[in-house]
């Protein structure tokens, strides 16, 4: 039988060197890494299902961590863990907390004061609803309509603040003074997830469709720390998942018939199929489901048939 001996913890100097480092994030949030467990060495012995080191050779545990990322492997990125602490604005961690597979433990305002902080529009910071997409944003406002905006805000910050600290001093428990404080109030809390989880999170808020102040987060989560963490993870992240794309039924074979010149055939395919109709005046009509096609033939330097 083979005799007990002592594993050593697992260590990324790269991120040991960060550790607790708080990376500014908005006007007034942060991001820090509180603790870690595993790296990429991590994720290839719980492939090889072994206690041993992984592989001898440097390669071979990079090519098996991109193979593993490539086919959609789940488990052996669960082997890695990581714990943040985050200040974040609380409509921003409405958003956050909807990843439901991490550990949370947040301020609680039901047992402290309420952080002396809130999200603070720059002028130039501005933007108008989106005309084509119900939950996104569009182009900036004028200078000078940003300028009145943020002044309003100011106030209003100001008035909020204010309120809530009256109650706090006539004796009004915290749980109710709390409760007309803005969204824009900034939050705590440590954030725990391991990695196969992280890295969904990553994919969807770093994606450029994001609301731009959690996709702030996220990249600086990804690019400045499980970049550092485990390297090979993230190439492979890169190439397979941010920089990648998926292709549905319809759009493989409407990409066969873009390769192969046949313009109408697409043209037709794709209104047999309710991805393109006709408006009343003759038009056609392009649904979103196209117009995310038209995006993958530009990024791959290919003409969309309706360009």
């Amino acid at each position: 039988m083979e005799e007990d001996t002592l594993i050593k913890r697992t260590s990324v100097p790269e991120l040991d060197a960060i550790l607790g480092k708080k990376f500014k994030v908005l006007d007034d949030g942060f991001i820090r890494v509180i603790d870690y467990m595993g790296n990429d060495s991590s994720i290839v012995q719980a492939a090889r299902v072994s206690y041993g080191d992984g592989t001898k050779q440097v390669s071979q545990d990079r090519a098996l961590i991109r193979y593993l990322l490539r086919h959609k492997h789940t488990t052996p990125f669960e082997m890695c863990d990581i714990k943040f602490h985050v200040r974040v604005p609380m409509d921003i961690w409405r958003q956050w907390v909807r990843h439901r597979t991490a550990s949370i433990n947040e301020y609680s305002t039901r047992y402290s004061i309420a952080i002396d902080s809130a999200r603070s529009m720059a002028a130039d910071e501005w933007r108008m609803q989106s005309t084509t997409n119900r939950q996104g944003s569009g182009d900036f406002f004028p200078l000078e309509q940003g300028e009145a905006l943020t002044q309003q805000e100011k106030e209003f910050h100001n008035q909020a603040r204010q309120l809530y600290l009256s109650r706090i001093e006539a004796g009004v428990a915290r749980e109710q003074a709390r409760k007309d404080l803005p969204l824009s109030t900034y939050t705590e809390a440590y954030w725990k997830c391991n990695l196969h989880n992280l890295l969904h999170f990553l994919n969807l808020r770093m994606e450029g469709a994001a609301q731009y102040e959690i996709r702030a987060y996220a990249d600086v989560i990804g690019n400045e720390i499980v970049s550092k963490w485990v390297p090979f993870t993230w190439d492979a992240f890169i190439d397979y998942r941010m920089e990648a794309a998926y292709l549905s039924r319809h759009e493989k074979l409407l990409l066969g018939m873009v390769a192969r010149g046949e313009a109408e055939a697409a043209k037709a395919y794709a209104k047999e199929n309710g991805m393109v109709t006709i408006a009343e005046d003759g038009t056609e009509k392009l649904g979103r489901e196209i117009k995310e096609f038209m995006t993958k033939l530009s990024s791959m330097g290919l003409t969309s048939p309706w360009a």
